[in-house]
């Protein structure tokens, strides 16, 4: 079996979670949406986590609207599988009102390294590259929705 799918079956969980966010914001802008716009937001994350890591300031993305949403929906999966607080909307009655809950924290085994997570990320990011080379500016994006719904 080749390195990467090791890394992927041991990693399947949070790759999951990282596609999961991404189709999430595909199911909301399904025509507008590309690869490109997954590209930015991963690589703005992959930044995010690294300069943490080394203690320095992330750069300053300008990202569009698109990007923007998955940013942020990526990263409360990644802040979850680090185990740190992320809030979550729990609707009470219809779905246009609900209330910001803290989520439950991942219990300590599912945690992840920051190390870890930026792997998970640039695997995504490799993947994203790789189908929209081969199919097309929705090539990706094409390709999970098909697995993940």
């Amino acid at each position: 079996m080749s390195e990467n799918m090791d890394f992927c079956d041991k990693y399947l969980d949070v790759l999951q979670n990282i596609e999961s966010a991404i189709i999430m914001v595909y199911n909301e802008f399904p025509s507008d949406f590309t690869d490109h716009d997954v590209s930015y937001a991963l690589e703005a994350l992959i930044d995010h986590y690294t300069a943490e890591k080394i203690g320095r300031e992330p750069k300053a993305f300008s990202l569009d609207e698109r990007p923007e949403v998955t940013f942020k929906l990526v990263k409360h999966f990644c802040d979850w599988r680090l185990g740190r607080k992320v809030m979550e909307i729990k609707n009470k009655l219809d779905e246009d009102e609900g209330v910001e809950v803290e989520k439950e924290p991942i219990d300590p085994e599912g945690r992840k390294t920051i190390d870890e997570i930026i792997q998970c990320l640039k695997t995504v990011l490799k993947s994203v590259h790789r189908w929209n080379k081969h199919y097309g500016r929705k090539g990706y994006l094409d390709f999970i929705s098909q697995y993940i719904k």
